[in-house]
């Protein structure tokens, strides 16, 4: 995908958008201001069947199609977890196992609700860079990382200015990069993936092992971990604490590779980011020792929209 230069398109023109995470689908019609209109959302499925997560996007999209506005819709932009493949119109998600090189792209395009629309693919994380880069945190700053900590966790670079997804759109994803050497195995395949450390499971994950007692009667969630964080329950903020240096170390690596400006953090688990980014701005100093790799820290400032409205950007740019 090319640097991103400004497309020709009527100023009252729409663009739908869709989010696929490993834990929601989200659709909406996005404005060319980045304002949304209209929303639609389902759970993500957790299943071994393709077409049932397809479903569930394809029911997104066809509900948004029956808003009023959908006639001023000209293109389709998408975002999913990744690893994806922009190129192709494929897509991998680590979190969403169903789907292995599925032809998301392509199946779209046959939908009747999106049938001659243009549709552009990338990566969530370049979505979130896109939308926080335009509009957001990372609006005037030429070097950039911007990081989803999420049920994965993700990134993407602004560099001299431009966000730059790489050939197949997934330059800058640092969720798959190992800062543990002895770590445990992700289900990439590599070993002490970042992911596997800061994302909101391995929170919950080592919140448990260290002796963190949950809830009765649900699931544990992250934000469960939090309030006990926050209560002062050790074993939560260790979990916390060890999210926290992960992410810097993280960080710590781009910065020193790219000269980075700012580094921007959003996704679900920020709803933690009185916890999470003081940590990460300590813990910074201990792993970006030289000069030139000491970044901000600051927090998305799109929140939950984020996925959507840059998905929308880059299909309107490009």
């Amino acid at each position: 995908m090319p640097p991103h230069s400004p497309a020709a398109r009527p100023a009252d023109a729409l663009t739908a958008a869709l989010d696929i995470g490993g834990t929601k689908i989200a659709a909406a019609l996005v404005t060319a201001d980045g304002r949304v209109l209209a929303r639609t959302r389902r759970s993500t499925p957790h299943t071994t069947r393709a077409e049932a997560v397809q479903a569930a996007v394809t029911a997104c999209l066809t509900e948004l199609a029956d808003h009023a506005g959908w006639g001023r819709v000209e293109a389709l932009g998408v975002c999913s977890a990744g690893p994806v493949d922009c190129a192709a119109g494929t897509v991998s998600p680590v979190n969403i196992p169903a789907w292995r090189e599925y032809p998301l792209v392509k199946t779209l395009r046959q939908l009747p609700a999106a049938v001659g629309l243009h549709t552009v693919l990338c990566g969530d994380a370049v979505a979130m860079t896109a939308a926080e880069h335009r509009y957001g945190a990372a609006k005037g700053h030429a070097n950039a990382l911007c990081m989803v900590v999420s049920t994965g966790v993700g990134a993407g670079l602004v560099l001299d200015g431009a966000v730059r997804p790489g050939p197949t759109g997934n330059a800058g994803h640092l969720g798959h990069v190992s800062v543990d050497l002895d770590g445990e195995i992700c289900p990439c395949g590599g070993r002490g993936c970042l992911e596997r450390l800061a994302s909101g499971g391995a929170i919950t994950r080592h919140a448990l092992a260290a002796g963190w007692l949950a809830p009765q009667g649900r699931p544990p969630a992250t934000a469960d971990v939090a309030g006990a964080a926050r209560a002062g329950d050790p074993a939560a903020l260790a979990a916390f604490d060890r999210a926290a240096r992960a992410l810097a170390a993280g960080i710590a690596g781009c910065a020193t590779l790219l000269e980075l400006e700012v580094a921007v953090l959003g996704g679900g688990v920020m709803s933690a980011s009185d916890l999470l980014v003081p940590a990460v701005q300590r813990h910074l100093t201990r792993y970006a020792a030289l000069p030139f790799a000491r970044t901000e820290i600051t927090t998305a400032a799109l929140g939950g929209d984020a996925g959507l409205v840059g998905a929308a950007a880059l299909a309107r740019l490009n």
